[in-house]
């Protein structure tokens, strides 16, 4: 190692270390052990632009081991992103740019929010994959404008977690050739040895999976480190593993190999002890001797004229091919067509029942015409859910140019391709299953709400009218658990316009996911759905007279039953009024004025209705209403016996509506 490589190294090591020690919190280990692989990755390999990190060809890093923040942050201030010194003494600090794990849109250069260990792993898979396809759409001869590799650093960890193993084998499968990961194999977890729990050959596995496996026996090596990484860039057919033996805390006397060094301070004495045995100097903290910045700005400017080279192969590019260059603005844009909304196939449906899942489908192909970068698939189950799209062809290892992705029986990892593909751009991801399978993707849709992303998860088969498939199929809580998450919207419409107009909102959406619920059952075609819905909750039936004695409220499927029992009520003589809801969320943003135009507060005996548990309507029911909702688990039985047996049908509607406007407060 060159002196100037190990003296960069130990720069890294020890920002992280007196980051750590300022802020009496956070993970040294990691940083002190895996600084070679991330200064030998970054200065030799990483395609990047300082000064423009959102340049759409650089190479993708993912630190998978979020736990780990420290050494990206000491990367990214050293190759001179805008990220100060002053940030790195601010670690873990409240309004800091350099939280306690990887947070995206935070940090200029962090290109996904990591810590649940294997997320960042199934992300950066979905960014290959939109890498492959981005490439097999726009590149022409001599114009390789979509050209860049993904790299992740993972953990021991990450390679326990499952959603590691699925989106390996996935990414295995699909032949990913410019995926890279390099996993930091300490054989240390916060419980200790690797050894109390985790002893398979990990290289055998992924070697199972397809992938190409490399193993440097010394991870401080530069040279050794160089060498691997050359060699899975030759690897085009195959995604690579490179295992990379390091020690937890390299460099502490007392610590290093050792799960103490892995989430907690070295504290002041081993400070000292660790830096005299690498002979760094005690003070000051955050030393960066002056040649360490004198590298890296070179780095800087060679990084930087890289992208500058980019820039005019894509003028050229635009001047040859308009056509392509105009599809990619539209493309990385994320613009929805205005006159897509207008379009009358969204909003046209026969008079035939169908279940909402069908009426999705049948959207979905006339929005791939306007969004032919619409891009997804389901989770093993694209003929239940129909979301395949016709015509656009699978994406596969030897047709990268199809859209449509099989991902397998893997929903935790599909969810988090798909926030990859999403955070790579260009593309619009979706993908789907069951609703009762969303307890598998919890993880994953949470991180996409908790940044923002505009991912699509499409959920069918969606209450207790699954039927007989039983209890282990049809979900009760998950309503609830999906609207419990911060900044998603959830869409449950109850007919082909509903959906429609749920579709119009989903993908104009750009602050965060939406989850679209869907129904397995026919429902009826309503008179008065429609465009209405992108309000998120409407009147749909008007009561006889100037004010309503009772308001009745449902989404999805159960939107029927409350017309029908509102014209019973009605020829008892009561007013009632029926809403629609099949979004809160967007019925809650819109302004006080029109939400108490649909639920007057004077109106204090509601009545509302839906197939799930009724966690989270308190608000809308007020003191003197009710829900009629299912606190218990279903049961194996045609889905309309399940239904009544529930009390989901008219007749319970009736009973529960005059039990509440015979009431007296």
């Amino acid at each position: 190692m060159h002196a100037i490589d190990e003296t960069a190294v130990n720069t890294i090591r020890f920002l992280a270390v007196d980051a750590v020690e300022k802020s009496s919190s956070g993970h040294p280990g990691l940083p002190m052990g895996g600084a070679a692989i991330g200064y030998t990755l970054w200065a030799r390999f990483l395609k990047h632009s300082p000064d423009h990190p959102h340049w759409p060809d650089r190479d993708r890093f993912v630190l998978s081991a979020g736990h780990g923040s420290m050494l990206l942050y000491a990367l990214l201030h050293l190759f001179g992103y805008d990220l100060s010194l002053d940030d790195l003494k601010n670690f873990r600090q409240w309004g800091s740019r350099t939280p306690g794990h990887p947070e995206y849109k935070y940090t200029p250069g962090v290109e996904t929010t990591t810590g649940p260990l294997g997320q960042g792993f199934a992300n950066a898979v979905g960014m290959a994959v939109a890498e492959k396809r981005l490439s097999a759409e726009f590149n022409r001869p001599g114009y390789p404008i979509v050209d860049h590799c993904t790299y992740i650093y993972a953990g021991d960890g990450c390679m326990m977690e499952g959603i590691t193993s699925e989106a390996a084998s996935l990414a295995g499968h699909l032949q990913l050739g410019k995926l890279i990961c390099l996993y930091d194999d300490n054989k240390i977890t916060i419980d200790g040895s690797t050894d109390l729990a985790f002893t398979e050959d990990v290289g055998g596995r992924f070697e199972a999976y397809g992938w190409q496996v490399l193993r440097v026996k010394e991870g401080n090596r530069v040279e050794l480190l160089t060498e691997a990484i050359s060699e899975a860039k030759q690897e085009t057919d195959r995604p690579s593993l490179i295992m990379a033996r390091t020690e937890i805390g390299y460099g502490s006397p007392n610590k290093q190999g050792t799960a103490g060094v892995h989430g907690a301070p070295l504290g002041p004495e081993e400070t000292v002890q660790t830096k005299k045995n690498l002979n760094w100097p005690l003070e000051p903290q955050f030393h960066v001797p002056p040649e360490v910045y004198t590298h890296f700005s070179r780095h800087k400017e060679s990084l930087n004229a890289r992208k500058e080279e980019w820039d005019a192969l894509f003028s050229d590019y635009s001047s040859e091919y308009p056509e392509m260059a105009e599809k990619w603005q539209a493309w990385f844009s994320g613009a929805v067509p205005e006159k897509l909304a207008d379009d009358s196939r969204l909003w046209k449906f026969d008079d035939q029942p169908i279940a909402t899942r069908t009426a999705s489908g049948q959207v979905m192909q006339v929005l791939s015409e306007y969004l032919p970068n619409m891009i997804g698939g389901s989770a093993d189950l694209s003929g239940s859910v129909n979301t395949y799209i016709n015509g656009q062809g699978d994406f596969q290892a030897d047709n990268p140019s199809g859209s449509n992705i099989y991902f397998g029986v893997r929903e935790h990892a599909m969810a988090a391709i798909l926030s990859g593909i999403f955070l790579h751009g260009g593309l619009r991801p979706y993908g789907s299953t069951f609703l009762v399978f969303f307890d598998y993707m919890k993880p994953a849709v949470r991180l996409a709400a908790l940044m923002g992303l505009s991912v699509i998860f499409i959920y069918s088969h969606d209450s207790l009218a699954v039927g007989e498939d039983g209890p282990t199929h049809q979900p009760v809580e998950h309503l609830a658990n999906l609207r419990s998450i911060p900044n998603m919207h959830v869409l449950r419409p109850a007919d082909g316009a509903e959906t429609a107009a749920a579709w119009l909102h989903i993908l104009q959406r750009r602050c965060g996911p939406s989850a679209l619920v869907l129904s397995r059952q026919k429902l009826p075609q309503l008179p008065g759905t429609g465009q209405k819905a992108l309000k998120g909750g409407y009147i749909l039936s008007r009561e006889n007279g100037k004010t309503p004695d009772l308001i009745l409220v449902a989404s999805g499927s159960e939107l029927h039953l409350i017309l029908h029992a509102q014209k019973i009520l009605e020829e008892k003589g009561y007013a009632v009024r029926v809403v629609s809801m099949p979004g809160r969320e967007l019925f809650l943003a819109q302004d006080q004025e029109y939400r108490e135009e649909v639920l007057p507060p004077a109106v204090q005996k509601r009545l509302i209705v839906e197939a799930a548990l009724p966690m989270g309507w308190e608000s809308f029911t007020g003191m003197k209403g009710a829900v009629i909702g299912i606190d218990d688990f279903g049961a194996s039985a045609p889905g309309p016996v399940v239904m009544e047996k529930r009390g989901m049908n008219v007749a319970n509607i009736v009973d529960r509506a005059e039990q509440l406007l015979a009431k007296t407060w």
